[in-house]
């Protein structure tokens, strides 16, 4: 049986941490900023863990 590819476009966006869970980093931080507050912007820097649900989905498009 062959190998399995990774989804790259998945591979860009989630990471998977050391005890198994899948980060992703914050939306809405691309543009529009001067409408968004200091602490709003700053807190959409910290990454998220995906829900149960959300990583069950994720971890097949993430082979390794």
């Amino acid at each position: 049986m062959p190998k399995m590819k990774t989804n790259k476009s998945a591979a860009k966006r989630f990471r998977k941490t050391g005890t198994g869970k899948i980060r992703r980093n914050a939306a809405f931080t691309s543009h529009i900023l001067t409408s968004k507050t200091t602490k709003r912007k700053r807190n959409l820097r910290r990454s998220r863990t995906l829900t149960s649900g959300d990583a069950k989905r994720i971890k097949a498009l993430l082979p390794n």
